[in-house]
């Protein structure tokens, strides 16, 4: 193995890692609102990503990105959107984590692959062979299932599953570097989010000036593991071919169910073993399909 795929899946794999151990860092923050969080998130990792982008040196690259974008409007209300979708992800993320549903995260992130393949077909025409479409509808049987066995909808594993689909087509249309586009998409909502803190601030329900001074920190420390792992993927990818990449996306949802069944100890019963059954039925018919595709 040369040292450019080495260094590309050691950092795939801690991507991958530290987005599968992240419901413990939101479990920290349990004290404090989903809103708040989800505030402090976008503030801190638009600050961290500046001195990402001068300590790399992408500081002109990031400026000549805010040019092109200014001066074509599509592409700049496209973003716009990205950066509404991803923090949507985010908020629902957040809150899952802490109100009981860390094995909802883990399905939605499991289908989130699949949905993707849905959108590509939807809206770039694209075209897939016969084993991924048995893949797709075995996804769809198993939130089907999960929903009839439970008597609702698993709208968390959906909503997670949709918006970051969404999100990953919307980034498709804009060619954007990711160091550019994640500190654009963090600025952007900068103004939702600054006046929110500010809001909090001067009330007794603040968890930032008010609380202890962990807690203060750890929301801080929600830009570093925000912007950390990205800027690992965005080495991988770019050192990876793709069928590596995706074998290791699966490592975070799966990280994300141990962590719900046995440090959460939420309910894991025939709903949700029965739509996994589906769902990984579903991932490995679309892996052969992929390794297929391949050779």
């Amino acid at each position: 193995m040369n040292h450019a795929r080495r260094t590309g899946m050691m950092a795939a794999l801690s991507t991958y890692l530290i987005w599968g151990i992240l419901p413990l860092y939101w479990n920290l923050l349990a004290r404090a609102e989903a809103n708040e969080i989800l505030a402090h998130r976008i503030v801190w990792s638009f600050f961290f990503m500046v001195i990402v982008l001068i300590v790399t040196k992408r500081w002109q690259s990031f400026k000549e990105d805010c040019r092109a974008l200014w001066a074509d409007k599509k592409r700049g209300a496209i973003l716009l959107m990205a950066a509404f979708v991803i923090s949507l992800n985010w908020l629902t993320y957040i809150w899952a984590v802490n109100h009981d549903h860390v094995i909802d995260t883990s399905i939605g992130y499991y289908i989130n692959p699949l949905m993707s393949v849905l959108f590509g077909i939807v809206f770039f025409r694209e075209r897939i062979s016969g084993l991924k479409k048995i893949s797709l509808l075995l996804a769809a049987i198993g939130i089907v299932l999960m929903t009839y066995q439970l008597g609702n909808l698993p709208w968390v594993a959906v909503v997670l599953a949709v918006s970051f689909s969404v999100y990953g087509a919307l980034k498709k249309q804009l060619h954007l570097n990711p160091f550019s586009s994640i500190t654009l998409e963090t600025m952007l909502m900068m103004p939702f989010a600054v006046p929110y803190i500010g809001i909090l601030m001067a009330s007794p329900v603040n968890h930032f000036s008010l609380a202890t001074p962990d807690l203060a920190l750890f929301l801080m420390g929600t830009g570093v593991v925000t912007a950390v792992p990205l800027v690992l993927f965005s080495y991988g990818a770019n050192l990876l071919p793709l069928n590596v990449l995706g074998f290791f996306q699966y490592i975070s949802p799966t990280i994300g169910l141990l962590l719900g069944i046995f440090f959460f100890h939420e309910s894991f019963g025939m709903a949700q073993i029965s739509a996994l059954g589906f769902v990984w039925a579903a991932i490995v018919l679309f892996t052969v399909a992929e390794s297929l595709r391949g050779r």
